[in-house]
């Protein structure tokens, strides 16, 4: 029986997370961090929530309060934010702070690989708010020649 080296379990580790593999597990968390409700939840609390109109800028991340994202997240259901930071905070990207005052406060924080997959989603945020003008001309060229 061959024995293996640490450099070489590290790197049969990279080849069994290949995402183009069908079975790789890392499909299922490129699913989970593709959600318009991740990319904001991450944006969110990565920029201390909307840019400050005085200064014109973003925010340092900070903790937010549950019913702080609530109303910063337009159109998110009380279920699918809950569904969403249950998810995330089980993926280890943000942490859940329970104080006990009346009434109870509940506090998200991003997490050190939270953190690391905001700078991310943020690019991502960014590119779609700058580059919308280009895909809706680009769609209704798009469906006037396909119609």
């Amino acid at each position: 029986m061959a024995t293996t080296t640490a450099a070489q379990q590290r790197a049969q580790a990279k080849v069994e997370y290949d995402a183009f593999v069908a079975a790789c597990p890392s499909r299922k968390l490129l699913d989970r961090i593709s959600s318009k409700w991740v990319t904001l939840i991450l944006a969110a609390l990565g920029n201390g929530g909307p840019p400050q109109l005085d200064a014109g800028c973003r925010g340092e991340p900070r903790a937010m309060r549950y019913s702080e994202l609530s109303r910063l997240l337009a159109g998110v259901s009380q279920k699918m934010l809950t569904q969403t930071l249950r998810s995330l905070e089980r993926d280890g990207l943000v942490t859940r702070t329970v104080t006990p005052t009346v009434p109870v406060t509940v506090s998200y924080e991003l997490t050190d690989l939270g953190l690391s997959l905001h700078h991310m989603m943020r690019g991502i945020k960014t590119w779609a708010e700058t580059h919308m003008d280009d895909v809706l001309t680009n769609r209704e060229t798009y469906d006037s020649r396909a119609s």
